[in-house]
């Protein structure tokens, strides 16, 4: 007996068979056309979909008629060690920033129809806003998720957008209006906006690319202008360092979009 047989778990290998299969066909292939590609029966398949389904593996079409892959997968890959690393290389750039900017930032990634916050660093003054560790924030109504979202291939969009759960005070945005937003943003390589969640912030986002020209994560800094005597950093200033922090850990050093 063969190494590969001698511990066998049939269940899985199902499970693992189909997933195989849909990363084959990112538009989804309907249950019948899995039954065929596999040679398995269709009440096994028809357990094994409703069980990766729930477990969020694969996402079902609004139609119900046709399965694809979800980003769960590429979310965990993405999330040990390769997420540590990022974390290491970025907290350096992102403390520099931090002091420079007179600013706090944090670094948010794609995860499960949201953004996941992995990383945040304060800035040095007794004023400022901190988004907390580990915190989940919008995909629509944040320049984080609106960053993450623009730069990315249309497939990978779609996929993000169709897991996308509202967070607790979501503002929703129509479809037309997003849709020039993300065009926007790969105009200008960043995303500069008042913040929707907090009066007297300006929201900076920027685009951490991979070998693609993709985002794999994106740098925030919630700018608040100080109105004492102190004289800070100006917008533009901060909007600057952080464009050149967010391009300093990008792996597409290529491309003009930071």
């Amino acid at each position: 007996m063969e190494d590969n047989d001698r511990y066998r778990a049939p269940a899985l290998d199902k499970g693992l068979d189909i997933l195989e299969l849909l990363a084959e066909h990112p538009d989804g292939l309907t249950r019948a056309e899995i039954v065929k590609a596999l040679g398995r029966g269709p009440s096994e398949i028809y357990r094994m979909l409703e069980r990766l389904v729930a477990r969020q593996y694969v996402i079902r079409s609004a139609g119900g008629d046709r399965h694809a892959l979800s980003l769960k997968l590429f979310a965990m890959a993405h999330r040990h060690p390769p997420v540590n690393r990022l974390v290491t290389q970025a907290l350096p750039v992102m403390d520099l920033y931090a002091r420079q900017a007179e600013q706090s930032c944090h670094l948010g990634m794609y995860d499960r129809g949201n953004v996941l916050i992995v990383a945040q660093v304060p800035g040095p003054s007794a004023w400022g806003l901190s988004i907390r560790l580990g915190a989940r924030v919008g995909l629509l109504d944040t320049g984080s998720g609106h960053v993450l979202l623009a730069c990315q291939a249309d497939e990978q969009r779609e996929q993000m957008l169709a897991q996308h759960i509202a967070v607790e005070g979501e503002v929703p945005m129509p479809e037309e209006e997003l849709a020039q937003t993300l065009a926007s943003i790969r105009e200008l390589g960043y995303k500069q906006r008042e913040s929707l969640q907090s009066f007297g912030v300006v929201d900076i986002s920027c685009p951490i690319l991979d070998p693609h020209g993709h985002a794999m994560a994106v740098l925030t800094s919630p700018y608040i202008r100080r109105i004492d005597r102190h004289a800070g950093p100006s917008l533009d200033e901060a909007r600057e360092r952080l464009i050149e922090a967010a391009r300093s850990l990008s792996l597409d050093q290529g491309t003009e979009a930071a």
